[in-house]
């Protein structure tokens, strides 16, 4: 898409012109191209408690959903004498969640990409590889719960062959918890190995015990073990592993 630079960030200053900044006198204005070929733009916004005052680029993101939604594909920024002006940190997060690594911001002497303004960025991707379809995610009706309480993990018996599970469990191992917060949250998958038992557990809390054939106890969870297990577990591949005492 051919990006007209001069007719952005006339857009731009005309929106600085709009802007409400009785506070720092720093007028912005922002407009952005939308992959549909519309531009859509905002200023800032200040307020008494300072806190809470908007950038240029909330109006913007919040006028491009309001008028359609899209993706932005390139924005220009500009103070009060009309010139480009970066975006903020938090302002990149808005742009990379809206337009993507490869949108384009105006700079001199080039536009630069989100993607090199905001190297590294957190976005949807990384929602995904805890709450996304993946073996180890916590389904979203148990997303609530995800910290508290207790994962156990033991072994099983399936096809004659020893494998490795968990349940979890509401309690968080304090006498001071009601019956009523007890009870199984979510049984466990079979894995081949008690480590990736645990690794299971670890997506959903801190506190892991291990069960080992005999029924000792071992501490595969954060911090000191608790009273009552002796003993911290140590990683294996072996399916039949058993805690290492200290």
């Amino acid at each position: 898409m051919e990006i007209d630079w001069a007719g952005l960030r006339a857009a731009a200053i005309e929106a600085m012109r709009h802007a409400y900044a009785p506070y720092s006198d720093f007028p912005v204005g922002v407009a952005g191209l939308v992959d549909d070929g519309r531009v859509v733009v905002g200023c800032n916004v200040e307020n008494a408690s300072y806190g809470v005052g908007l950038c240029a680029e909330c109006g913007l993101v919040s006028s491009l959903h309001a008028t359609g939604g899209g993706r932005l594909v390139a924005i220009s920024c500009v103070d009060a004498n009309g010139e480009p002006l970066m975006p903020c940190g938090r302002c990149r997060q808005l742009l990379y969640e809206h337009g993507g690594p490869e949108c384009l911001v105006e700079a001199v002497p080039a536009p630069l990409r989100v993607h090199d303004l905001l190297p590294y960025a957190f976005g949807p991707a990384d929602l995904e590889k805890v709450n996304g379809p993946v073996l180890h995610a916590v389904p979203e009706s148990l997303a609530k719960w995800r910290g508290r309480g207790t994962v156990f993990v033991h072994p099983d018996l399936s096809g004659g062959e020893t494998v490795w599970t968990g349940y979890w469990e509401r309690s968080g191992g304090s006498p001071a918890e009601s019956d009523a917060e007890k009870g199984v949250l979510e049984e466990g998958p079979n894995f081949p190995t008690a480590a990736e038992a645990v690794a299971w557990g670890h997506v959903r809390t801190p506190r892991i015990v291990v069960v080992d054939a005999s029924g000792g106890l071992a501490w595969a969870g954060e911090g000191e073990p608790p009273e009552g297990i002796p003993s911290r577990w140590e990683p294996s591949d072996h399916p039949t592993h058993r805690p290492k005492n200290d």
